[in-house]
């Protein structure tokens, strides 16, 4: 059977963040994955996964900053990870532990680090939108920006081993995100095997893989029984709202993640990372879980 872990930081909006959990778990969700904790203390988290009996399965390391105060200014000023930006190592650095001080304080076992955004220098000048504009450097290209990507992920695989964690990259679509880094899922593939790290896996959006690439299906069937997805993501494509919208076959592509499983192995969860189409209100990420129910 499938797992969805609800993504409180997209459902569940008509709500404070810490009541988020319970009506997650009132809905039937075992799992929950977030952007970032850290505008709540750890043992305030902690005491709302406790009460409601949820799993924390996943949540992103700061994109840049290593405190409460750097790390929201950074994401409101526009930063999408250091990762593969040279001069940034140490930033990266200190905003990983704090990741992993949460991780242990939730036990949660998988960190997303975002690669982030390519600098204007490295960008070659376009005529296209800023969506479809080609970069000069990205996780394909051997230049500085990709020896500091694999080096910090090298670093934090280590770290993370040492604390029983996952490291995870994800390719994210560069309509939603202009000029970020990593956009495909064979170059995230060929990342982790050149970083070579048991610990450092791949989180496979199928929102952004669809915008991107396509041939959804298939990749499922090819890249997890790999054993370097540790996490799937899912949302209706084009809007992002719920699986059951737009033109993804859910249907399809759910019965081929269970058919792989049940070959491979594959126990990983489906982060429901989508903005419901009822929006913002009462009931409004409820009122829109009928897919989720057909699953049971």
């Amino acid at each position: 059977m499938l797992k969805f872990a609800a993504n409180l930081s997209f459902l569940y909006n008509e709500l404070p963040f810490m009541e988020r959990f319970a009506a997650a778990a009132k809905d039937g969700f075992k799992g929950v994955e977030y952007l970032f904790p850290y505008a709540f203390s750890k043992q305030e988290i902690a005491a709302a996964l406790k009460d409601t009996g949820l799993q924390q399965v996943l949540f992103n390391a700061p994109p840049a900053g290593h405190d409460r105060d750097s790390a929201q200014a950074a994401w409101d000023q526009g930063v999408r990870g250091t990762t593969c930006l040279p001069g940034k190592e140490d930033e990266f650095k200190r905003g990983f532990m704090l990741a992993l001080e949460y991780a242990e304080a939730l036990n949660c076992p998988r960190i997303h680090v975002m690669a982030g955004l390519v600098p204007e220098a490295f960008r070659v000048a376009s005529h296209l939108p800023a969506h479809l504009a080609t970069s000069a450097a990205h996780a394909s290209t051997p230049g500085p920006m990709r020896d500091t990507y694999v080096r910090n992920l090298r670093w934090a695989a280590d770290q993370a081993a040492s604390a029983g964690r996952d490291v995870l990259i994800e390719p994210i679509n560069t309509r939603d995100i202009p000029h970020f880094f990593l956009n495909r899922q064979d170059d995230a593939h060929t990342i982790v095997q050149e970083v070579n790290r048991p610990n450092l896996k791949v989180q496979f959006d199928l929102y952004h893989c669809q915008i991107v690439e396509g041939d959804v299906e298939n990749k499922i069937r090819h890249y997890l029984p790999t054993g370097r997805v540790a996490h799937l993501q899912i949302a209706g494509v084009p809007q992002r709202h719920e699986p059951d919208t737009g033109e993804l076959n859910y249907a399809v592509l759910f019965k081929a993640i269970e058919e792989v499983s049940k070959d491979c192995g594959w126990d990983g969860w489906l982060g429901c990372e989508y903005r419901p189409a009822l929006g913002a209100v009462p009931g409004g990420t409820s009122g829109g879980l009928g897919w989720m129910h057909e699953q049971a």
